[in-house]
């Protein structure tokens, strides 16, 4: 058995490989995915990389703790008026919460999103320039209103 590391979103899992098991074992299906799931991971990871706890978050964005829990753990099913209100409360945008679900439902789907323009064409056409992160002196308002 081989362990593999596996990106997604900027968290990096280890990943199994059976290199012996037979190709007949592998099924042509599409992973199912619930997207609730991969709603409440995403919520949760930016939770924590702002080091915020679920009883911050949930009077931030006016849902009780238990069922903000009950959220990041897949187990709710989260209206629109709900996300927004928690990214809200999180002070992310509910289109970038968005994004970042879509690109682990892809992964999840066995699809690679390429970026909006990859890094070998920013390089081959940018004249080499590719920026490996955003400027200390751009902030956060900043940053949103470039991106839409």
């Amino acid at each position: 058995m081989v362990r593999q590391p596996v990106t997604v979103n900027g968290i990096t899992r280890w990943k199994d490989l059976d290199l012996d098991a037979a190709p007949a074992a592998e099924s042509k299906e599409a992973k199912a995915v619930v997207l609730r799931q991969e709603i409440g991971d995403v919520l949760r990871s930016i939770r924590q990389a702002e080091g915020r706890t679920l009883r911050d978050v949930s009077h931030g964005a006016r849902v009780s703790l238990g069922y903000l829990s009950e959220v990041e753990r897949g187990q709710k099913e989260a209206s629109s008026e709900l996300l927004a209100s928690i990214c809200a409360a999180l002070d992310v945008p509910l289109s970038a919460m968005l994004g970042q679900v879509a690109e682990r439902v892809a992964a999840a789907e066995g699809l690679h999103v390429p970026d909006t323009v990859p890094t070998e064409f920013q390089r081959e056409f940018g004249h080499g320039v590719v920026p490996d992160g955003i400027p200390e002196e751009f902030t956060q308002e900043e940053f949103a209103r470039s991106c839409g």
